[in-house]
């Protein structure tokens, strides 16, 4: 979409005239909005072309034109994420278990393996927030369907409950084993959980209590799905088997044999509802047609272990895998992308025989070989379709998106063709790339300051008011402020009456005095000499000699003193001045009060004793 690049560069090679020439661009930021309403406008019924505005070529002069992936539901091809976006990384790195779209889209959650959940603004792709969600790592999270509720597991078979603000409401305790992946059903009164004790249960989503456990897995349980509109669950375990349930009965449907290694990830996919997308550790993944019960096609091309996959929210036939070396690829099913001296294989469905027909083979369409310098752990689509998050064992979330129009260089960065040959072609340069990452890292330990200096901002105290009155403020000693003057007209003097106090003053208008408290006697007086040790002893300050002032006491104008005080003194009406001018002309401080006395007290409490 409307995409505006930092500028890596001020030439190619990242040189000119022997030093590296670069200004701080600003923050990337991928747009939607002129996109859709540029799509909203000319938009027809999908019966009538669905589109009349200026079809996209590849020019730069064109970029005003791109569609919304909504807007070409038929053309899945232009949706295929190319370029690399922006990497997001914390500043305590940790690895990245999932990532998930928040459901209106605005933010990308994360949780890492430290058990916190990292919030990423969704278009400028920067940190928002971090919490310490649970103890140990989370490996999983899922969005209800009503887009009320998140739910989240860990290590230790703990899942919680949150709201869409990341309020904590709920926690139970699921299994005693590492819980690896869980889903909402349709109607999200229950979900489904996959653990490391080889065993799927289903929770009430009320109540917070398992109703049923799926039995039948013969070793640790990877992963799990419950299908959008039906009452199915799909499991994968480190038995190399993939099987489906009945949720209701708990009984096993089928089994399907089709992979020889631990199954990582299983998927439904959310457009039709028909396919069910499996991968393993033996460098394949397999589509699964679900009225067929067989594997429909196989998915090659990846060198080593697939860890995990995920299907485009609009286009039903776009699957992205993510490979145990970090490698990201995608895959159009309906094109085979056969290489050349391969042999090409016939779809399942145009063959005479569909039920024993070789599943067709599927290469990739894109590759990113070098997405990521470890395992990819998790991927996840915006729900519009236009951008993809990737979270890694390298500690870093990076999004991707399709190129603009024009973009030929896309394909010749370091994540396409490598560091080392992206420096020899002069598209990437190795000393700028180390200094573009200082920078990266330093705008997001920024971001993360501000963001935690915000949460831990107190809140704003109102001013005491009437209640049910807004803005009207509390009266002075119970006297109600007089009325705002309007301009041009003087305000006659009126006298000003307290209302009558509901509680009697002690010793005021005849009503008895207070009483004192124990162990006072008005006849008899307690001795200042006393009472001045005693506060000595204590490391109080003495009190003021008897009657005198407290220091620093100045008394209000008026003020007339209790018998036997002597008068207040008489200062000058500018008030003190605590500088006064020496016969120089020149301005000096007022002495300081001693510091003997204090000196004393705290040799006495064994302080600076000793004689440097």
């Amino acid at each position: 979409m409307a995409y505006d690049p930092r500028g890596d560069h001020g030439a190619p090679g990242g040189h000119d005239g022997g030093g590296f020439v670069r200004a701080r661009g600003r923050r990337p930021v991928t747009d939607y909005g002129s996109t859709l309403a540029h799509w909203m406008r000319n938009r027809q019924p999908r019966f009538k072309g669905a589109f009349k505005g200026e079809a996209e070529r590849p020019s730069a002069s064109y970029i005003v034109d791109m569609l919304p992936p909504l807007a070409r539901v038929t053309n899945p091809a232009d949706s295929v994420p190319t370029k690399h976006l922006h990497s997001s990384l914390n500043k305590i790195k940790h690895p990245v278990n999932v990532v998930r779209w928040t459901p209106e889209g605005r933010r990308l959650l994360t949780a890492s393996s430290s058990g916190e959940f990292t919030l990423w603004n969704g278009t400028g792709f920067n940190f928002e927030t971090i919490m310490q969600a649970h103890d140990v790592a989370i490996r999983a999270l899922a969005y209800s369907h009503s887009d009320d509720w998140l739910i989240s597991a860990d290590h230790d078979g703990i899942i919680k409950y949150w709201q869409p603000n990341f309020n904590n409401v709920q926690v139970i305790q699921g299994h005693t084993d590492p819980i690896r992946d869980l889903a909402f059903s349709p109607n999200d009164s229950k979900f489904v959980t996959a653990s490391d004790d080889s065993s799927l249960k289903i929770f009430d989503f009320a109540g917070g209590v398992a109703e049923s456990t799926l039995q039948g897995h013969g070793w640790d349980a990877k992963s799990c799905d419950w299908h959008p509109t039906k009452g199915l669950i799909v499991s994968g375990s480190k038995d190399h088997l993939v099987k489906l349930w009945d949720p209701r009965t708990q009984r096993c449907l089928t089994t399907l044999h089709g992979h020889k290694n631990t199954i990582t990830k299983t998927s439904f996919e959310r457009v039709m509802g028909w396919c069910l997308a499996t991968s393993a550790r033996d460098q394949t993944a397999r589509i699964f047609d679900i009225r067929m019960m067989r594997d429909i096609c196989l998915l090659r091309g990846h060198e080593k272990d697939i860890s995990t996959l995920t299907w485009h929210p609009i286009h039903s036939n776009l699957l992205s895998t993510g490979g145990n070396e970090g490698s990201l690829f995608h895959y159009l099913l309906d094109e085979p992308n056969t290489p050349p001296g391969q042999a090409i294989s016939t779809a399942v469905y145009e063959s005479p025989d569909p039920l024993t027909a070789p599943a067709q083979s599927i290469y990739p369409t894109h590759k990113l070989p070098f997405a990521h310098d470890y395992a990819i752990w998790s991927l996840d689509w915006h729900p519009l379709g236009h951008i993809l998050a990737s979270g890694s064992n390298d500690r870093i979330t990076r999004f991707w998106s399709r190129g603009r129009p024009g973009e030929t260089d896309v394909f010749q960065d370091k994540y396409h063709i490598g560091e080392v040959a992206a420096e020899a072609q002069g598209t990437w340069d190795r000393r700028g790339g180390r200094r573009q990452r200082q920078e990266e890292e330093e705008q997001e330990l920024e971001d993360e300051m501000e963001g935690l200096v915000d949460q831990k901002m107190p809140l704003k105290q109102p001013a005491p008011t009437f209640p049910g009155l807004p803005g009207l403020s509390l009266p002075a000693n119970g006297i109600p402020p007089p009325p705002p003057q309007i301009p041009g007209v003087s305000a006659a003097a009126a006298p000003v009456t307290a209302p009558p106090l509901p509680f009697p003053i002690p010793g005021a208008a005849g009503a008895p005095p207070p009483p004192l408290p124990g162990g006072l006697d008005p006849t008899n007086p307690a001795d200042f000499a006393k009472i001045a040790e005693m506060m000595q002893k204590a490391g109080l300050p003495p009190p003021p000699p008897p009657n005198m002032f407290p220091p620093g006491f100045i008394p209000p104008p008026n003020f007339a003193a209790p018998p036997g005080f002597p008068p207040p003194p008489v200062f000058p009406p500018g008030g003190v001045d605590m500088q006064a001018s020496d016969s120089n002309g020149g301005r000096r401080r007022a002495p300081l009060p001693s510091q003997e006395e204090s000196l004393r007290m705290e040799q006495k409490k064994g302080n600076y004793t000793r004689v440097r």
